[in-house]
């Protein structure tokens, strides 16, 4: 088979729920509180995860609940800051490794658009290996660049890098990820939640639809010409 060669087309992704599974990072910063908690106080690590993981589950509030349930006097500030500062134990989602290097073989330029504060995505970045396939000029982590996922500049950033080019956007939520692209005329492209995703896909305005629904990642190839 020929290799395609797609020298004009920009693809850009989410992060969170798109190329990894978010509910991994939150398991992860779960592990990291529980065993700064043994090391501070001598519960064991195994027993604090499974607590913090089911309140979760049950809608609570997990770190509020470990100070009450266990008597301790850290600032919930502190567990927090280990949360969102961890150097994650997370991995791409299936199929999404060999769809960015075969969308690199064709010579797409492929960005990031994403939602969350800049030390916390940048930390996920490095640990996913995100370097190999997404030059630095092409992130854009919204608190690092001054604006929400659904503010035009984000978008608009990669149309003037790019002018010219052919532009698609592949996010998995339908209350922020697609309006802004559509009204640009990008292609949008959502992964379907496979049911492990933290943020659900309600329903919401026409508008606010991608134009395209995957349940791989892979389905991108046949789709993105």
């Amino acid at each position: 088979m020929m290799m395609r060669c797609m020298s004009k087309y920009v693809v850009c992704f989410d992060l969170d729920d798109t190329l990894y599974k978010e509910i991994d990072f939150l398991k992860s910063g779960y592990r990291k509180v529980a065993k700064f908690v043994e090391n501070c106080f001598h519960y064991d690590a195994g027993d604090i995860y499974k607590q913090l993981y089911s309140w979760y589950l049950k809608g609570e509030n997990p770190f509020a609940c470990l100070n009450e349930t266990y008597r301790l006097d850290k600032p919930i500030s502190d567990y927090l800051n280990l949360y969102r500062n961890q150097e994650p134990t997370i991995n791409l989602s299936d199929g999404v490794e060999d769809t960015l290097n075969e969308l690199k073989q064709w010579n797409v330029i492929l960005g990031l658009i994403t939602d969350g504060r800049t030390i916390s995505q940048k930390n996920k970045i490095k640990a996913l290996g995100l370097d190999r396939w997404f030059e630095e000029k092409n992130i854009v982590i919204s608190e690092d660049f001054g604006s929400e996922k659904t503010d035009e500049r984000n978008f608009r950033y990669f149309m003037e890098l790019y002018p010219g080019y052919k532009y698609s956007y592949v996010g998995d939520n339908p209350k922020k990820d697609f309006v802004i692209p559509n009204l640009l005329h990008w292609k949008t492209f959502m992964l379907k939640d496979n049911g492990k995703n933290i943020h659900k896909q309600v329903p919401v305005p026409e508008g606010n639809l991608p134009q395209h629904t995957i349940t791989e990642i892979k389905e991108l190839l046949d789709l993105i010409r």
